[in-house]
C-alpha cells in the first residue's frame, strides 16, 4: 500500500514545525527540568487547532483525519516529547471519548472548549492496583436517582491535576463480571473530585501525570457517557485510536534522535574525519534511518485503516509496538553515538532517550500489544 502526502497534510506539518520550533524548543530544558506544564502553549495550539484536530468543525474543531493528525503530533514529539504526549492524550482520548460516544447535548456542550484549548482534558481507566487488569477497577459509581456517586482513585492520569473536563471509567457492577463499567464526564470543580499526588517522573516531565481522587463525588446522570455498562467497551476502542497517537509521538522522538544523531555524526571529527565516515557509526545511522521508515508505514496503515473507518485493533497494536520499542532503540543509538556527550544535559537526546521509554508502556505496554495482536491474528 501507498501513501502520498496530501498537500493539506504536508502543509499542517510545516505549521506544526514552525510552531514547535518558535514556542517549544526554546523552552524544553526549562519545563523538563521544573517539571513546568505550560498551559499557555496549549491554549495557544488551540488558537491553530491542533486541540481538537479531529472534532469536526461543527463543534469548534478543526475536522481533520488521522493522517493529519499523526504529522501534527510527530512534529511536535519532534522537539518535545511531553508536549507531544499531552497533546494526543488531550484529542485521542478525553476529547475523542466524547465526540465518539457523547449525546448531541454533551458534544455540544464540551467539545468546543476543548478544541479551542480553553479546556485541558483528562482521561481516567488506570488504577493504582489494575493496569492491564481494567476489568477489576476499584472505583466505583453507584446510581442515586438521577445522579451517581463515584468514589476511588485514578493514578498516572495525564492532565489529573490541571485537567478541566475528565472522561472516568467507573465499576458499576460486580468485579470482574461482563459489562461491568460506565464512562461519566467529570467537570473539575465538582465537590468530591480533586488532583492528588503528581508522579516524579524519569521522563516526559512538562506532561503532568496525576491522581484524580473521588470522594462521594456527585454526577449527574447527564454526564453519563452511554448506556449504563458500556465503558470498558467504549474505553477498548478508544485506545484503538490512542494507540496510533503513541506510534506518531514515538516516531517524533525517533526522528528527533536520528536528526541530532546524524548531524552530530557528520560535524564530531576525531581521527581527522566525521566519525560518520567510520563503518560502525554508519551502520548504526542505516539501521535507525530503516527502521523509523518501517515504523512510518505501520502508522500510516494505520491511520488510513481508522480515516475510513475499518478495524484498527490489530494495526494500531502493531504500529504502537513498534513504533515505540524503535523510539527506544534510536534513541539509545543516538546516545552512544554523542558518547559522554550524550549522557549529558547539554545536548538534546538523553531527553529523547529518558522521554521514549514511557512509549512502550503508556497507553498498554508492549507486552500487552503483543498480546492484542496475537489474540487478532489467531482469530482472523
Amino acid at each position: 500500500m501507498h501513501f502520498t502526502s496530501s498537500e493539506t497534510t504536508s502543509h499542517i506539518a510545516a505549521a506544526a514545525h514552525d510552531f514547535a520550533t518558535q514556542y517549544i524548543a526554546p523552552h524544553v530544558m526549562e519545563w523538563d527540568e521544573a517539571q513546568v506544564f505550560p498551559l499557555d502553549v496549549f491554549r495557544q495550539m488551540g488558537q491553530l487547532g491542533m486541540m481538537g484536530v479531529l472534532v469536526p468543525e461543527q463543534y469548534g474543531g478543526a475536522g481533520l483525519g488521522y493522517f493529519e493528525y499523526n504529522a501534527i503530533i510527530q512534529e511536535i514529539s519532534k522537539v518535545c516529547g511531553s508536549i507531544g504526549l499531552s497533546l494526543a492524550a488531550h484529542n485521542s482520548l478525553c476529547t475523542n471519548h466524547i465526540l465518539s460516544f457523547g449525546s448531541p447535548e454533551q458534544k455540544l456542550k464540551y467539545l468546543p472548549k476543548l478544541a479551542s484549548g480553553q479546556h485541558i482534558g483528562a482521561w481516567g481507566l488506570t488504577e493504582p492496583n489494575t493496569g492491564s487488569d481494567a476489568g477489576n477497577m476499584q472505583t466505583t459509581a453507584v446510581r442515586q436517582g438521577d445522579q451517581w456517586v463515584l468514589n476511588g482513585t485514578k493514578n498516572w492520569i495525564t492532565h489529573g491535576k490541571t485537567g478541566d473536563i475528565a472522561v472516568v471509567v467507573a465499576r458499576t457492577g460486580p468485579a470482574r463480571s461482563s459489562g461491568n463499567a460506565t464512562a461519566f464526564i467529570v467537570e473539575r470543580g465538582m465537590p468530591g473530585f480533586e488532583g492528588g499526588k503528581k508522579e516524579n517522573k524519569l521522563g516526559m516531565r512538562a506532561s503532568e501525570t496525576a491522581e484524580m481522587i473521588f470522594d462521594q463525588c456527585v454526577v449527574p446522570d447527564a454526564n453519563r457517557l452511554g448506556t449504563v455498562g458500556d465503558g470498558f467497551r467504549q474505553a477498548l476502542k478508544i485506545l484503538d485510536g490512542g494507540r496510533i497517537s503513541i506510534a506518531a509521538l514515538s516516531l517524533g522522538i525517533a526522528r528527533g534522535a536520528y536528526k541530532a544523531a546524524i548531524d552530530y555524526a557528520k560535524t564530531r571529527h576525531q581521527f581527522d574525519q566525521p566519525i560518520a565516515n567510520f563503518q560502525g557509526i554508519s551502520f548504526k545511522l542505516a539501521d535507525m534511518a530503516t527502521e523509523i521508515e518501517a515504523a512510518e508505514l505501520l502508522v500510516q496503515q494505520a491511520c488510513h485503516l481508522k480515516n475510513n473507518g475499518q478495524p484498527v485493533t490489530k494495526l494500531g497494536a502493531m504500529a504502537k509496538y513498534y513504533a515505540s520499542e524503535v523510539a527506544v532503540k534510536v534513541s539509545t543509538e543516538a546516545v552512544q553515538i554523542f558518547g559522554g556527550y550524550g549522557y549529558t544535559k547539554d545536548f538534546p537526546v538523553e531527553k529523547y532517550y529518558r522521554d521514549s521509554k514511557l512509549c512502550t508502556i503508556g497507553e498498554g505496554t508492549s507486552e500487552i500489544q503483543k498480546l492484542v495482536i496475537a489474540r487478532e491474528v489467531l482469530n482472523s
